[in-house]
């Protein structure tokens, strides 16, 4: 039990070092690591992390990580929301209200399957708000759209 946690942890800590920090904000990093899901299996892959500590243990450290980023994005204020989702859509290639679009309706690929319905419902009616708002949004100089 104690390896298996200290494993977990080793895993987190690698991913967190290697990929997640260099990341801008929650919204960049909710979308890595679900896109690390195959959606037809469930399961998390990260070809890196699986080669040294096994695919078992990656793919449930790597659910557990994607359930904390999408509580912790879901945690804080709308606001701040807004402008992590306007920081992620700027590291996309391309215009914001191309991606923005293309989020909107990619979005329900990031919630985690095990999340509760309710947090479920909340991210898709937080992201839905956002979206349309920022659809509204006149484009400012130098932001991309």
């Amino acid at each position: 039990m104690l390896d298996r946690l200290q494993i977990h942890r080793q895993i987190l800590y690698d991913l967190s070092v290697h990929s997640l920090e260099s990341m801008g904000g929650m919204y960049e990093r909710l979308a890595y690591v679900a896109n690390l899901r195959d959606p037809s299996t469930g399961v998390y892959f990260h070809e890196r992390l699986c080669a040294v500590f096994g695919e078992e243990s990656v793919s449930q450290a790597l659910a557990d990580c994607h359930e904390e980023l999408f509580e912790r994005l879901l945690e804080s204020p709308l606001e701040l929301q807004e402008e992590d989702l306007l920081g992620y859509l700027d590291t996309l290639r391309g215009g914001r209200k191309e991606h923005l679009r293309e989020c909107c309706e990619k979005a329900k690929t990031w919630i985690p399957p095990q999340a509760p319905d309710y947090l479920k419902k909340l991210f898709c009616s937080n992201l839905n708000a956002l979206c349309e708002l920022l659809q509204e949004m006149k484009p400012r100089a130098g932001s991309g759209t």
